[in-house]
């Protein structure tokens, strides 16, 4: 006589694992079956070898066929893209039931309603609600309300938070804290399944009698049903295995399905609920996951608040608190914090007379992160987020065996991670690259290539990209949703670089701006795509030649002079864009003229930023003809200041001024800033000068003096109306510029500008030829002085 055994489990419980795994060397089942994607059936036993270490995660996902999608699993919602995990952590419950079964050579299978038919939005379902979802994401099984939140007031709030009905009805306000109690700091005792078993039962019966409508409120549309077909499954699934000939069958699922599954319902009802359900093709793999993405905070809706905390019940052999205050004064020692033996005897009798207080049988994370913040960081709150991050999530990678299918762009970047040394991981981790060492090139070359297959699994800094340098910084943190976007890339290639390669082809053809398609080119440099660099360069090249807008032009030059300048150093031949970048300076200074005038005050600070852009890159491509035009073209400009707003032609003046051009400043300063000029627009034009840093007025008296006076002399409500554009200007001064120039302003009565030098103090014009003339050559004004 067959005799069936369903364990309701919390998904990721310590206590769920340990008193499953007892369980089931109890029960002795000759069939295992798992809440689960059957398709993983084939690839089940993967779990069992040495290579498979958790956390990991099934991912089942749709093969790409033309569109590449993304990840809808672990809370992340997607872009109509279509993929799922199930993930397990050493504590899952699952994840032990699996290991017993392939351990104990009996068959262990999924029982869930098949992931093909989950791929696809269910009946009713709203557009933006129609993403698969892991197994229990979002559903009435999780585990409890998350962080923060209340037990649900209503009635038909049972069916969204089950064991927060059971923790309200027991006399607990937090139903993670209550479930820690009966089931997950239990030392030993009766199997507690059957006490679930008979309170999901009495839930259930609840919800059964509510009107129709109440049971649904809050789910999402097409949730009910979409759990019906699904708890059909299970039993559909159930009964094959009996037909099968095994007699001791254990079905281990949430514990929300456990009177479904023990229901006596006809297959033919069965049968007709599963009648024609829509299917995807999909396939199904392993991955690794992290212990970040098991967290609550993730966004996961099966998620725990602290995988660390339970990863840690879970192994700990005995006295588990002990232990994790040991291993907490142990990070802390590392970090060169005092914690002795005596901090944590002291910690751990405190945790201990805090549970016994609240009448906990065992103290949990709550009275365990008390006694660590009152003892071992004497109270302040930067070691005790350092011990969250560490241990409470104790982020970790899972791995996987190198028989589980993956497709060739995976395995290709897997062989170029071994070769280059990189291993991935689920901490940040910074990594400073040598452009003149060969493996560091090849790493910066894999990472910008992975970037343009939108998988970020490195973010270089700020300073990766600094003028003149050969080095680059990276901060590298593996996510597990990289291997979806690695599916997907696949579409585009089996190896990284020829992936890379179309997807940069196909990302320049449909640029939608000449920025886009400049960034592009700089990305096919940097990541050494030679074979990309025709085609956009070609497209490129097009679109230079047609587009008339002058600011879209100056936006696109800097980023190929950076490509131009610092391609050679990477080894790529960069002979094309030469071309390109002469023709957009001609028209660059062309088209300024008429591009800055008339502009409204918006306009003018927007096409201030590509005037520095343009004069920054040439500055970087050191071209002295297209340096020269481009001199010429800002002379003649601030030639007519009245065709100019204020903010550019104080710009143009100082850029000008400093590149030795100009010698009459001065006169130009008193004009703009004179009584007959608009407060306003003499502010813009102090703004505008005086934005490339305040060291000119700290060493030029004369300027310093008329915009003292300007200042000084403004009416009441002028200096009101100008007060915020000055503020702006000099708040943008470093401490040590604003704190210089009050110096010299209190100085500048007690200074005789006509005897004395720019700077107020008297110049043996003898003695410094020979500094000011090497001066000169260094910065090439020799010929313009």
């Amino acid at each position: 006589m067959s005799h069936v055994e369903v364990y309701g489990i919390r998904h990721h419980g310590p206590g769920s694992a340990r008193a499953l795994r007892g369980a089931l060397e109890e029960f002795k089942p000759d069939a295992v079956l798992i809440e689960g994607p059957p398709e993983a059936d084939p690839i089940v036993e993967l779990a069992g070898e040495p290579g498979m270490v958790p956390p990991v995660a099934l991912l089942a996902y749709a093969p790409a066929t033309g569109g590449a999608p993304a990840a809808a699993g672990a809370g992340d919602r997607g872009d109509g893209r279509k993929a799922a995990f199930w993930p397990f952590a050493e504590f899952s419950p699952e994840w032990q039931a699996i290991r017993y079964a392939l351990g104990a050579g009996v068959p262990v299978r999924f029982c869930d309603l098949p992931a093909a038919h989950q791929l696809v939005p269910s009946p009713g379902a709203e557009e933006e609600d129609s993403e698969p979802e892991d197994a229990e994401q979002e559903s009435a099984e999780k585990d409890g309300p998350g962080e923060g939140e209340a037990p649900p007031e209503p009635a038909e709030g049972i069916r969204l938070d089950p064991l927060g009905w059971l923790a309200k009805a027991a006399g607990y306000d937090d139903a993670e804290r209550w479930w820690d109690d009966v089931v997950e700091h239990r030392g030993g005792g009766p199997s507690p399944f059957p006490a679930i078993a008979e309170a999901m039962a009495e839930l259930r019966e609840q919800l059964a009698e509510l009107p129709e409508g109440a049971a649904s409120a809050g789910l999402p549309p097409g949730h009910l049903l979409r759990e019906e077909q699904r708890e059909a499954h299970m039993r559909r699934t159930l009964r094959r295995t009996l037909k099968e000939g095994h007699e001791r069958v254990a079905v281990v699922c949430g514990a929300w399905h456990v009177p479904a599954l023990r229901a006596k319902v006809p297959a033919a009802h069965d049968d007709r609920t599963l009648r024609g359900l829509p299917k995807a093709k999909v396939a199904m793999t392993w991955v690794p996951w992290t212990h970040g993405r098991l967290s609550g905070r993730s966004g996961y809706g099966a998620g725990v608040r602290s995988p660390g905390w339970y990863h840690h019940l879970f192994t700990a052999p005995d006295r588990p608190v002990e232990r994790w205050l040991t291993a907490a004064a142990r990070v802390l020692r590392a970090e060169d914090l005092h914690v002795s033996s005596a901090h944590v005897i002291e910690a751990v009798r405190l945790a201990e007379a805090l549970a016994a207080l609240r009448g906990r049988p065992l103290a949990g994370l709550d009275e365990v992160t008390e006694a660590t913040r009152a003892v071992l960081c004497e109270g302040a709150d930067l070691p005790v987020e350092l011990i969250q991050r560490r241990m409470v999530v104790g982020e970790r990678l899972g791995a996987v065996p190198e028989r589980t299918p993956m497709v060739p762009l995976q395995r290709d970047l897997q062989a170029q991670q071994r070769r280059l040394r990189l291993k991935p991981s689920a901490l940040d981790k910074e990594q400073d690259l040598d452009l003149r060492k060969p493996v560091d090139l090849e790493r910066s070359r894999l990472l910008h290539r992975l970037r343009l297959l939108h998988v970020d699994w490195g973010v270089p800094a700020e300073t990766g990209r600094s003028k003149g340098t050969f080095r680059e910084t990276w901060t590298l943190a593996w996510r597990p949703e990289f291997d979806v976007e690695l599916i997907e890339a696949s579409a585009w290639g089996t190896t990284v670089r020829g992936a890379a390669t179309a997807r940069a082809e196909s990302a320049a053809t449909g640029a939608g701006t000449l920025a886009d398609l400049t960034s592009v080119a700089e990305r096919c440099l940097l990541a050494d795509l030679g074979d990309a660099l025709p085609t956009v360069m070609r497209v490129l090249a097009d679109r230079a030649a047609v587009d008339t807008d002058v600011a879209q032009l100056m936006s696109a030059m800097p980023a190929l002079v950076r490509a131009l300048r610092y391609g050679d150093v990477r080894g790529t031949p960069t002979g094309p864009l030469r071309t390109v970048v002469d023709g957009l300076v001609v028209r660059i200074c062309v088209g300024l003229p008429p591009a800055v005038t008339g502009l409204d005050d918006d306009a003018a600070r927007e096409f201030l930023g590509h005037v520095d852009a343009v004069h920054g890159a040439l500055a970087l491509l050191a071209e002295d003809g297209h340096i020269e035009r481009w001199r010429r073209t800002l002379e003649g400009l601030v030639a007519r200041p009245e065709a100019l707003h204020g903010l550019i032609e104080g710009r143009l003046t100082r850029l000008l001024l400093d590149a030795g051009r100009l010698h009459d400043v001065a006169d130009r300063m008193a004009r703009a800033v004179s009584t007959g000029t608009a407060p306003a627009r003499a502010a813009a034009w102090v703004e505008g000068f005086l934005s490339g840093g305040g060291l000119i007025l700290m060493h030029d008296t004369a300027l310093l003096r008329l915009v003292d006076d300007w200042i000084a002399g403004l009416p009441g409500d002028s200096f009101t109306d100008v007060l915020p554009l000055l503020r702006r200007t000099f708040g943008a001064y470093a401490d040590a510029e604003r704190r210089a120039i009050g110096e010299r302003l209190r100085r500048l009565d007690q200074t005789s500008a006509a005897s004395s030098g720019p700077d107020g103090e008297d110049v043996d014009a003898a003695r410094a030829a020979a500094a000011t003339a090497t001066t000169l050559h260094i910065l090439g004004w020799e010929g313009s002085s």
